[in-house]
């Protein structure tokens, strides 16, 4: 199967990644995510523990890893219109904490209005544009509320 897009011609920018660090218990990472999020208008839609899950089920020995499906109302409206509804597919918007090491964890985001847009699942219009710009406003606002746990 050939791709449609060259993944190795992407940078972070084309896919809205972001990772930061913080340097605290994973636990404690969590509910800071969840509230620097929670903050900026993000409801917390579905969170789960895939390492839990995988230590139980497979013996995986995997350090924590936890997702915060996070979903803010006015943008998921926005673009099931934008996208035929078809980005449902995608949602919600996951952020990711893992442990790098004890006390030291990993937060990390893509922007599934930009990954939409790259496979071809909304419209790359002026509408999408709009969204995609105002969606990542408020990820940079969340984003900058992590920098008061450092």
């Amino acid at each position: 199967m050939t791709l449609p897009i060259d993944p190795t011609q992407l940078d972070g920018d084309d896919i809205g990644e972001k990772r930061a660090t913080l340097h605290m218990d994973h636990e404690e990472a969590i509910e800071h995510v969840r509230e620097a999020f929670t903050q900026e208008g993000f409801g917390v839609a579905t969170e789960f523990s895939p390492s839990d899950m995988l230590n139980e089920k497979v013996d995986a020995g995997r350090d924590p890893y936890y997702v915060l499906g996070a979903c803010n109302p006015n943008m998921a409206d926005r673009a099931l219109d934008a996208s035929d509804k078809r980005i449902g597919g995608l949602f919600p918007c996951n952020v990711v904490v893992w442990q790098e090491e004890p006390g030291v964890q990993v937060v990390y985001h893509v922007s599934i209005m930009k990954a939409a847009r790259l496979l071809g699942m909304a419209d790359d219009n002026e509408t999408m544009a709009d969204i995609i710009a105002d969606t990542g406003e408020l990820v940079d606002a969340a984003w900058a509320n992590l920098d008061t746990a450092e």
